[in-house]
């Protein structure tokens, strides 16, 4: 079968972000700093650490110094989550269901490969997927396209032939950007808060692949 579904990873195959979020305040707090989760929600889900770090720490993080706060934040990140990883309800269940139809797959996150390494290895993923991208693949960031033109070379297939699974704002604007059609994933945001997508789920029970496939071929999105 010439089509892939690409999956975003936080928010995504696991709500991840209260474990985060957890990281996060321990992070801020050795800085005597204390970000509301309104704060987190504006400024935190969905953004990759560069901006993060700068908005938090209203100065701009950079070069080395951001390498050296990443892997701060992420390692405490791993720790909280390294007993907790689940998945969103049904996701396995159609992933396999997926791989069973013979789409090829793959996962574009713009967390570090750390983090890749700890979800998709706990979750027997890697031997599943024609691609895993993360943070250190990429020069830009979404809402830049990069990761997800690269995951689309990866699979031998144009961004027509892809369909993306988001939930962030920036993250459903890099898919878009990329050509892409988008099934918008409602773990942080609502529908309101996301750029429009061709479809919308809460988690995975019930979905099925014959609607994925129907979505991928139909000439007009925005099929629900």
């Amino acid at each position: 079968m010439s089509q892939a579904v690409i999956f975003d990873m936080d928010g995504v195959i696991c709500h991840t972000n209260p474990f985060h979020s957890q990281a996060f305040r321990q992070f801020f707090e050795k800085r005597e700093l204390f970000p509301t989760e309104e704060d987190f929600m504006l400024h935190m889900y969905g953004k990759n650490n560069g901006y993060i770090l700068s908005h938090f720490l209203r100065r701009t993080i950079e070069g080395q110094e951001l390498l050296d706060l990443e892997d701060e934040k992420e390692s405490l990140f791993r720790l909280i989550y390294k007993e907790q990883v689940d998945p969103i309800p049904g996701f396995l269940e159609f992933f396999h269901a997926l791989r069973k139809a013979g789409f090829k797959t793959g996962v574009a996150t713009s967390a570090p490969f750390a983090n890749l390494e700890l979800i998709a290895g706990k979750l027997d993923l890697f031997p599943h997927l024609e691609s895993a991208l993360a943070s250190e693949h990429v020069s830009k960031h979404k809402p830049d396209p990069e990761v997800y033109l690269k995951t689309a070379q990866n699979l031998s297939l144009d961004p027509s032939q892809c369909i993306v699974f988001e939930d962030s704002f920036s993250g459903v604007s890099a898919a878009k950007n990329a050509g892409m059609k988008v099934v918008g994933v409602l773990s942080s945001h609502t529908v309101d808060e996301l750029p429009v997508c061709d479809l919308y789920i809460e988690n995975y029970l019930g979905l099925e692949v014959a609607k994925i496939q129907h979505l991928l071929n139909a000439k007009d999105s925005l099929i629900q």
